[in-house]
């Protein structure tokens, strides 16, 4: 089915085109008709938007969109297809997409399967069909809403009990998404950078030794590490300090992921307040900045709507650099609550919320946003090496000391 022969369908009393065979109900009642793509089903969850031009197998596999649906701005996703390399991990755990267009026939010569094929083989539900732009002029001045998306190939949709599904979802706030996609068990990785080709490469000869606590973590950010000669060792989220410790590691990381801060805080807060006194190289992103953050004594909000983009100017208040930047998250560190020890390092151009901070005189910072550009610019790829760069004075400092 094409758009114009969904356009033309005759719609019934209620609005709904004769042929619709998918619909996002929001929690307030607002439905949104259109046509079905990937699994039949449905599934509840916070509808956010996205702004990226690239990467939409990045963005659908990234673990920090548990619990959201995704409307893509820009029309065209699909037409590069899908492949098993792009993938930021292996069970995607986004709850569904949105579309303008109807998924193109895949034109790069990159794609291994459509991504119609794909998002079946992982059970996503997807619409297409529906004006994007007015759902995201309503988040944008609303807020991101509760909603649930269906797909039935028949057309057997009841709005009333998708608005009744979403209006029971509870939402992100207080909600720990971290524990439900983080690894279950310690593995060790050595995965480097892709290269036209010769695909990803292997560590043959490490530096170095970070534990990982992996509250979601992309694999890209593992290869950027993996990339400077760091053998990296990832730990679930519930890892405690003697566990991470244990591991004796050079420099520990807090990677990106999903949900409330201050919830996975309950646990992994306790844990990094321990590594802070322990007085290893820290660097965290996103999620991982948050709970530093909660762990020097700061607050966390929930966002109005979120930054989720590849295009979001941040400035390095040090340098006064502007980088241009990929984020994806929905609850901010509360810069006034930071304590007089810990700085703010960066700052958005876009609303000037927090994007980072860092302990004067020692190894620790943390940005919110997503320097390892999986998808998105390379701008703050030099934030991995400055950490190396603290890991290899500490080591030194060590051996002087």
């Amino acid at each position: 089915m094409n758009q114009a022969s969904i356009a033309a369908a005759a719609p019934d009393r209620t609005g709904r085109p004769a042929d619709a065979t998918a619909a996002l109900v929001l929690a307030d009642g607002t439905v949104f008709w259109g046509r079905g793509v990937g699994a039949e089903g449905r599934a509840v969850g916070e509808v956010c938007f996205n702004t990226s031009i690239t990467g939409y197998q990045e963005i659908l596999t990234d673990p920090s969109y548990a619990g959201q649906i995704i409307t893509f701005t820009f029309p065209h996703i699909g037409n590069v297809g899908a492949n098993p390399e792009d993938i930021e991990t292996t069970t995607p755990s986004v709850r569904g997409l949105v579309l303008r267009a109807d998924i193109t026939e895949p034109s790069s010569w990159r794609a291994a399967q459509h991504l119609d094929a794909w998002l079946k083989s992982h059970n996503l539900v997807g619409l297409a069909g529906i004006d994007t732009r007015s759902l995201t002029r309503r988040i944008r001045e609303l807020g991101a809403p509760r909603g649930c998306i269906a797909y039935a190939a028949d057309g057997a949709l009841d709005p009333a009990a998708l608005q009744a599904a979403a209006t029971a979802w509870p939402g992100l706030e207080g909600m720990d998404l971290a524990d439900e996609v983080t690894c279950r068990q310690t593995y060790a990785w050595d995965e480097t950078s892709w290269a036209l080709g010769e695909g990803y490469g292997r560590l043959e000869s490490p530096k170095h030794h970070v534990v990982a606590v992996d509250f979601g973590a992309k694999r890209n950010i593992l290869r950027c590490l993996a990339a400077l000669g760091c053998r990296v060792t990832v730990v679930p989220a519930g890892a405690t300090a003697e566990e991470i410790l244990g591991h004796r590691p050079d420099g520990v990381f807090l990677s990106n992921g999903p949900g409330d801060p201050a919830a996975t805080g309950r646990y992994a807060v306790p844990a990094v307040q321990e590594l802070l006194a322990a007085g290893l190289p820290i660097f965290g992103i996103c999620l991982g900045h948050q709970i530093l953050a909660l762990a020097l004594g700061a607050r966390t909000n929930k966002m109005h709507l979120g930054h989720r983009g590849a295009n979001h100017p941040v400035k390095d208040l040090a340098t006064g650099r502007v980088e241009i930047t990929s984020q994806n998250h929905g609850f901010v560190v509360d810069e006034a609550s930071l304590p007089p020890e810990v700085e703010a390092s960066h700052v958005s151009l876009f609303d000037g919320s927090n994007e980072g901070i860092r302990i004067e005189g020692r190894p620790v910072f943390s940005v919110q946003y997503h320097p390892e550009a999986s998808p998105g610019p390379r701008d703050s790829h030099y934030l991995f090496e400055r950490f190396v760069a603290m890991i290899e004075q500490h080591k030194a400092g060590r051996k002087t000391g």
